[in-house]
């Protein structure tokens, strides 16, 4: 769970008041800040967790929530009324009735199976896929299309030496997902190793690239970009000699392994020869071969920004059905469509997060008003304030938020607003508080930064890129008493502010402009094609969309900034 950007968007779910973290840090084995070494805009917390142990945790979670039903079984489709859903139709018959549906299909609608030239439907490896949905959405006006993703092979660690690979630990003072106190820091963590391919595992894998459904057509589907099979790889970076492995244990006490870096769908027999030729791999034992599984999604230009579709009114779709990839980004996804599914069953207004506020915000906006033809990952550099949005702030920018609409409870509100008003306590301190040249001018030169000819308050001490909090409480004993009551995560977030105050502020600027195009409403009923001024392409993209403000009609492909202007006047009329 987590990693770059993935795991700025678990501590969001967590900070509205989700599970996703908690459950994270129950099943955690190993945990490490990413990126450590670059801006905490960069910073980017990833947990390795036991895969059983956190499928568990999650359905106890689920058993616990007052109110929750279950119904265990396969979905064939929706029943729909006057273009609105009004419930679900069993594989035996049975019809659930219900004021809203949430479709989180991921890889199960018509889901195939590849390995090599075998091919078999399914949702994942040991389960069927969902047929009938697709068809029946197609049927009421839906656009469809295909995609793909892959697995790796699962070995069996006892086979493995690992003594020919590189040892990768967890940090040495660990952290966690969740904010809440429900939750706390591994004490004990399980390693992970790094190992790498060679040209002979390539030569090995060359040789059944005439066998594989990715080569010889069988699969239509588009993949990620970012997270390519084996084949893919060495197929588009031939002039590299190797890449990386990361080998993962899969629990606490399983001996299962997990070849991160390592998805294919070629024949089983080419697996297992090419993977015997990593270093570390030579008496390598196989559990499973990895598998690529080909799947329909929906393109999410058909949803508004609460996830609901335009064409039938309380249906929402949310992860893998709308082109994304990864538990992070369809876990934000179901959090945000069960949120308005039930606010608009209580007839409230719909919960809507600006890119300004969230990564979760990014990336549905992104999703709406971009599309996507490739399975849609998050990163850093989608958002363009991810100095705002950072891992360490997500309870300050969203516990309230969560906290109005009932998600979020009051212990979580007065864990973050202690937390806000510590920061502040403690920037007021630091502006305060001054140092004479005497006290701290041997330090100073020690830590190869400019001696001080006056006094100089610990503001702008702290702004210096060669001094933090920490070489400021080493500088004196008494100071370093006096910080020490503050919490870790004051001290944190005390420091970033300062440090990169003025990019803060010129962040916070660029918000504003975009929220006062946000401000601009467009009616619903708006019509984009008795607008002859407009393009051809920026018509039929807007009556399309339909964008709900000028600034979502801004991020539309193909609207261009004369159709803009153009439609501005025209609101302005």
């Amino acid at each position: 769970m987590g990693g770059v950007a993935k795991g700025q968007i678990v501590r969001e779910i967590d900070a509205l008041g989700g599970m996703s973290g908690i459950v994270s840090d129950k099943s955690t084995i190993q945990f490490r800040m990413l990126n450590r070494s670059k801006g905490p805009a960069m910073w980017s917390p990833r947990a390795q967790n036991d895969r059983m142990r956190f499928a568990e945790e999650w359905r106890l979670a689920l058993e616990r929530t007052p109110n929750v039903d279950f119904w265990q079984e396969m979905i064939s489709g929706i029943v729909v009324k006057d273009n609105r859903v009004v419930g679900v139709r069993t594989n035996i018959g049975i019809e659930i009735l219900a004021k809203s549906v949430v479709l989180t299909n991921g890889t199960f609608l018509n889901g195939i199976i590849h390995i090599g030239e075998k091919q078999f439907g399914g949702g994942r490896t040991g389960e069927s896929a969902s047929k009938g949905i697709t068809e029946q959405l197609v049927g009421l006006g839906f656009e469809a299309g295909r995609m793909k993703t892959g697995t790796p092979p699962r070995v069996d660690g006892r086979s493995l030496d690992y003594t020919k690979m590189e040892i990768q630990h967890g940090d040495e003072n660990p952290e966690k997902f969740s904010y809440s106190d429900e939750t706390k820091p591994i004490k004990e963590q399980r390693p992970c190793w790094i190992t790498y391919t060679n040209t002979n595992v390539h030569k090995a894998l060359e040789k059944g690239f005439d066998r594989s459904p990715m080569f010889n057509g069988r699969i239509q589907g588009l993949g990620p970009r970012y997270c390519p099979s084996i084949e893919d790889k060495i197929n588009r970076f031939a002039e590299r000699e190797r890449h990386q492995i990361f080998v993962e244990p899969e629990g606490w006490d399983t001996v299962e392994i997990y070849v991160n870096g390592f998805s294919t769908s070629l024949p089983e027999d080419v697996q297992y020869d090419a993977i015997r030729k990593i270093e570390g791999f030579e008496q390598a034992k196989m559990f499973r071969p990895g598998y690529a599984i080909e799947y329909d999604f929906f393109p999410p230009t058909q949803l508004k920004a609460t996830l609901e579709t335009h064409l039938i009114e309380n249906l929402y779709f949310a992860g893998q059905i709308n082109g994304t990839t990864g538990y992070e980004e369809a876990a934000s996804q179901g959090l945000m469509a069960g949120i308005n599914a039930s606010l608009k069953t209580d007839e409230k207004d719909p919960f809507v997060l600006k890119r300004s506020e969230a990564y979760i915000g990014v990336l549905i906006d992104d999703l709406i008003n971009k599309g996507t033809e490739e399975p849609y990952r998050m990163f850093t550099s989608r958002a363009e304030f991810r100095l705002l949005l950072r891992q360490d702030n997500a309870d300050l920018r969203l516990t309230q938020l969560g906290h109005q609409i009932g998600l979020a409870d009051d212990v979580r509100m007065e864990k973050m607003l202690d937390k806000k008003a510590d920061t502040a306590r403690l920037i007021n301190d630091l502006k305060q508080k001054k140092l004479a040249p005497e006290e701290i001018n041997i330090s100073l030169e020690g830590l190869d930064t400019a001696t001080i000819k006056e006094k100089i308050t610990l503001e702008k001490l702290l702004k210096r890129p060669q001094i933090g909090l920490t070489q400021i409480m080493e500088l004196d004993a008494n100071l370093k008493q006096y910080l020490s009551k503050y919490s870790k995560d004051a001290l944190e977030q005390a420091e970033i502010l300062i440090k990169y105050d003025s990019y803060i502020e010129k962040e916070q600027q660029m918000v504003e402009k975009l929220n006062n195009m946000e401000n601009y409403k467009i009616p619903i009923e708006f019509d984009y094609l008795g607008i002859t001024a407009l393009s051809a392409e920026g018509k039929q993209k807007l009556n399309k969309i339909r964008p709900e403000t000028l600034g979502q009609a801004s991020r539309i492909s193909g609207v261009s900034p004369a159709d803009l202007s153009i439609l501005t006047v025209y609101l302005g009329r």
